[in-house]
Order: structure tokens, then sequence, then C-alpha cells
């Protein structure tokens, strides 16, 4: 026989399937390696979904729910339901509506009904209020009496208000915060009067102080990261602690400061007058330039810190060798340096305009009416009126914005690693 391995082909081995393959024990070590990082990390997740995002989504679908009427009127609620919404309901919806109401008032519940119903049209708390008290006693010719009595009842609008109202779930407050309604009549989603349009102005306003902020936190932020990048390690670590002072000191005490320095009689003006600048004292606070001064102060911080992480990275050479191919400085700078800094500009930037849109206690405290953002109407309708709702509501335009936000800045960075890594 020949002993030729050239000629001879080599024996096939049998692959025993009771034994696994290298390929199925590569698979089995990687899934108990995953389960054992998701179990390391599973109190941090459990922690993160009872404490975050459960009470995120319980507050954000206060937004849509409408417990009000369907609470307290239930019968009245499913009969308007199965109402046509073509012509008036007859006597027993009317009556069913009359019972409900005085037994609303005798529980406590009617002012809810009431309160809910304002949301709509203003005219509707009074009218609910007044059925206990117009209602017949007997419960006979309740339509006819109370028509006659408030004669919104017998309007076709009131009534579909009313089952628009009794639904578990509403547009109203999405829509408001839109300066939009549902129009009676018809059905359909409509502008508000001019003089009710308020939350479309606020969310512009908001939006416009945050690029504001942005933009000046970048135009300082910038060649102050750039003088520390080019700084000796041992000093440029000094100078960083002065920036990160404002995280050292309490929100109200950095914006009250702000009060003393900018007021009439403050150190600012003061010192301008003593000069010579000014002959009187400028208005710095209380309007929409306190608010952006303190503003920048505050948020200063998270845009430089981005920035020197990435100016420290960059290697004095590429600026060099561009003025030694006949670059001028300031063309090589901007050609050359600048670009390889897009990643820390935009990753700061979005920081900040991400926290500048939800301020509140700065423009509340510096600010005039007209300077307030949006998170002042969510503590307006939170703490003053308790219409969780309406709060709820101008939560979600801020998550939204937030969370587009957030997506690109996690693209940024995937982005900028990803280059740095090449």
């Amino acid at each position: 026989m020949s002993q030729n391995p050239v000629l001879d082909p080599p024996a096939q081995s049998v692959h025993n399937p009771r034994v696994p393959t290298l390929r199925q024990r590569l698979q089995r070590s990687e899934f108990a390696k995953t389960r054992r990082s998701l179990l390391l990390i599973a109190p941090l997740l459990v922690f993160v979904v009872v404490c975050f995002l459960f009470p995120i989504g319980s507050i954000l679908s206060m937004s849509i729910n409408n417990p009000e009427l369907p609470e307290a009127l239930p019968q009245t609620s499913k009969a308007l339901q199965q109402w046509s919404g073509d012509a008036l309901p007859d006597e027993r919806v009317y009556a069913l509506l009359a019972k409900e109401l005085i037994a609303a008032r005798d529980q406590g519940q009617i002012s809810s009904v009431a309160k809910r119903l304002s949301y709509e049209d203003a005219s509707y708390r009074r009218l609910i209020l007044a059925v206990p008290r117009i209602a017949p006693a007997d419960g006979v010719d309740v339509k006819n009496t109370m028509m006659a009595k408030q004669p919104l009842w017998g309007d076709l609008n009131t009534w579909r208000t009313l089952q628009r109202a009794a639904k578990p779930f509403t547009s109203l407050y999405l829509l408001s915060v839109f300066d939009r309604k549902v129009d009676a009549k018809t059905g359909d989603i409509v502008s508000q009067p001019a003089d009710q349009a308020l939350y479309v102005n606020v969310l512009l306003r908001t939006l416009w102080m945050a690029t504001v902020v942005t933009l000046l936190c970048v135009g300082i932020g910038y060649p102050l990261a750039y003088w520390l990048a080019k700084q000796p390690s041992g000093r440029a670590n000094l100078l960083m602690i002065l920036v990160l002072l404002p995280f050292w000191t309490s929100l109200i005490v950095r914006t009250a400061s702000w009060i003393v320095l900018l007021q009439s009689g403050g150190l600012i003006n003061r010192a301008l007058m003593g000069i010579g600048v000014i002959d009187h004292p400028l208005t710095l606070v209380f309007n929409r330039l306190g608010v952006y001064i303190s503003m920048t102060h505050i948020l200063l911080p998270f845009i430089v810190l981005p920035l020197y992480a990435v100016m420290k990275g960059i290697s004095p050479s590429y600026m060099r060798a561009a003025i030694s191919l006949g670059a001028h400085p300031f063309l090589a700078f901007w050609r050359v340096y600048v670009p390889q800094t897009f990643a820390g500009i935009t990753a700061g930037a979005l920081l900040v305009f991400m926290m500048a849109i939800g301020y509140y206690v700065t423009p509340a405290l510096l600010g005039g009416p007209d300077d307030q953002m949006v998170s002042y109407f969510v503590a307006f309708f939170t703490n003053s009126t308790m219409n969780w709702g309406m709060a709820a509501a101008l939560g979600s335009q801020l998550l939204i914005i937030v969370m587009l936000l957030y997506i690109v800045y996690i693209r940024v960075t995937r982005t900028s690693a990803e280059a740095a890594a090449r």
C-alpha cells in the first residue's frame, strides 16, 4: 500500500454530534459573557426604569388623559358617546346630567368638572356650577327647564363640547401648546384666536434665546479653550479650576449675584459711571440682556470642556507644516486647525442648547414678562393652576426637542470617535 501523503488523500474526520464545535463553544462563551454583563447592570436598569422612565412616562401621559368627566359623570359620559351629535339630546340625557352633577356637588367633584370644561370655554364653568341649582328637584321636564334658565343648554355646540370632553383621552392640551383647537361646529382643527395664541411664540422665544446663549458661549468659549490648550499642563489645570467655579456654586446664588452686579446701583454701573463711560445707569437687569449674561456665564463650562479636550489632542505640527508651505498664519489656523475642532464645537454647542431650553430660575429672576421660557409656564401650570395636562404637554415639547438633539449629539460624538480611531 502506498504511503505517499501526496498521492493518498487525508482521511475525513467524522464529527461527533455530541461534541460541540469550536463555533458553538465561542457562541456559548459570548452568551455567558453577555448574560453576566446584563446581570451586573440589572440593578442600574431597574433603577432607571423605576425612578426615571416610569415617572416621566406617567407625567407625559397626563397630556392626553381626560379623567374628569368619565369619573364624575360616568352615565352621562356613556350616553354622550352614543349620541349622534346632529340634534339636541333627549330628556333622558338632560336628566342624567342634572342628577350626576348634583351628586358630584355633594361629593366635591363638580369643581373638577367645571374646571375641565373651562379649558374648552370659560363660560362653561358657570354653566356647570349652576346646574344643581336650576335643575328641577322632582326630575320632571329637566330639558326645557335648563334651556329656559341657561340658553347655552339649548346650543348644540355645548353638547358637542361635552361629548368631546367626556372621552377618556383628549387632544386638547397637545393642540393648545401649538395654539390650535377643535372647532365645536365642524370638528376640524383650527387656529386659536390671535388674542389667545401664546404658546407657539413662547416656544419660538425659548429656541431663540437658547440659540443666542449658545452662540455667545461658542464665541467666548472657543478662544478661551484655545488659550488653555496652549498653556503648560500645570497652568492649564489651575486656570481650568477657575472655569469650573460655576459648577461649585448654587444656581440661585449665581443668579442672585448677577442681580447685585447688574442692578442700577450695582458694581458694573458704578464702575462705568466712575470712569466716565456712561452718565446714567444702564438697564442691565430684569430684561433679556441680563438673562443672556447670566445664562452665558453659567453654561460656558459646558462648551469649554469639550473644546479643550479636542484641542489638546491636535498636534501643533499641522499648523507648522501649513505655515512652512507658505500659508498665512490666520489662513493656516482657519483651514487646518479649526476643521479639526468641529466635533468639539458641535458637541459643546448641543450640550449648551439642550440645557438652555429648559432653564427656569435664571429667566424668572433676571428676566421680565417677555423673557420667560417654556419652563416658566410648565412651573406655572404645575404650581399655580394645577393644570397637569398643559404642564405635561409643554414638557412633551421640550422632551421631543431634547431627544432629537440627543440623537444628533450621539451621532456627532460617534463620528468624532471613529475619526480619531482612524
